[in-house]
């Protein structure tokens, strides 16, 4: 049942379920009130996009996430730049203004991650800026039976180099200067890691190609191969990066679980597959953005101005088997 307080935009999926502010009650008040109401409109829809709710500051969106998240989770083994605002509470992905961001599912290169996200746009772009959306269950379709079943058998391998001053360093990555942290770390997650002279560090973890979700028990395409896979840099990119470094020195690369390569028509078609259905829409401030993780894909386009957008994670999950 749609709540009586607020106006729906329903219809054919292309973006976010719209619910906008029919009054001015608070994000807290108002998701107390339907929590119910929101989870089966998250798994139906797969991401719900909360207009006019006065969320313009860090301290209502803090307020918002706790609404809608409950406990927020730490952004830990990082695969990208982030600023941390306060517990919880980060910046969105800070890549170069003038870069795209490929669609993905967050943290799906672990074997545990997010469920929901919640985004809030405190400023917009002055051009360009959107987080264009993918329905994953479409993409699964997409990307075709054969590629889907080859990665639910082999998994993906992701081989990650930290300390020759490209990509992050092994200290962001895992949010500690101890190297006795990062091996416990490892050790809990079966991650296979190794010291390198200079002070850098390799590591080597098989996840999940494929994942099940826990509400509505869809298969669906779920792992990062196609960002951490060298191909992710172009053709031009990949050249640069094999001249400066060995293949096994590389920032980061995917493999099948295997060890064996992945094609890299294979991942193109992957990449398609998410362009191909992705949507998008323009923030306006204060808007808020609830995403079912596994359901949902996201990424970012390009822009020019300043761009605020921030984001917090929560309501962990992995059906990723521990070997």
């Amino acid at each position: 049942m749609v709540p009586s307080s607020v106006s729906v935009a329903t219809g054919a999926w292309t973006g976010p379920l719209v619910v906008s502010a029919a009054g001015p009650p608070s994000m807290e008040t108002w998701a107390a009130e339907r929590q119910p109401w929101i989870a089966d409109a998250l798994v139906e829809h797969g991401a719900l996009l909360l207009r006019g709710f006065g969320v313009t500051s860090v301290d209502a969106f803090r307020a918002a996430s706790a609404a809608l998240l409950g406990q927020a989770d730490e952004y830990r083994y990082q695969s990208t730049p982030r600023t941390l605002i306060e517990k919880g509470i980060y910046t969105a992905t800070e890549y170069p203004a003038d870069a795209a961001i490929p669609m993905h599912n967050e943290n799906a290169y672990q074997r545990d991650w997010p469920t929901r996200l919640v985004f809030c746009c405190l400023q917009p772009a002055a051009t360009g800026g959107e987080t264009p959306l993918a329905r994953t269950a479409n993409v699964t379709a997409r990307v075709g039976d054969d590629i889907v079943r080859m990665f639910a058998e082999r998994r993906v391998l992701y081989v990650r180099n930290y300390g020759h001053g490209v990509d992050l360093p092994w200290e962001t990555v895992f949010q500690t200067r101890s190297r006795e942290d990062v091996e416990a770390y490892c050790r809990d997650e079966s991650i296979e890691w190794e010291w390198l002279p200079g002070g850098r560090l390799r590591t080597r973890q098989v996840a999940q190609g494929v994942a099940a979700h826990p509400g509505t028990h869809q298969e669906l395409f779920f792992n990062q191969a196609h960002l951490f896979h060298i191909s992710s840099l172009g053709a031009e990119g990949q050249a640069l990066m094999l001249e400066v470094f060995d293949e096994v020195d590389v920032p980061r690369h995917a493999y099948f679980g295997d060890g064996g390569r992945i094609p890299e028509s294979l991942l193109a078609r992957v990449r398609a597959a998410f362009d191909a259905e992705a949507v998008t829409f323009a923030w306006e401030p204060g808007d808020v953005l609830l995403v079912d993780n596994m359901l949902v894909a996201h990424g970012r386009r390009p822009f020019t101005g300043a761009r605020k957008v921030l984001v917090s994670m929560g309501d962990p999950f992995s059906r990723a088997p521990r070997t």
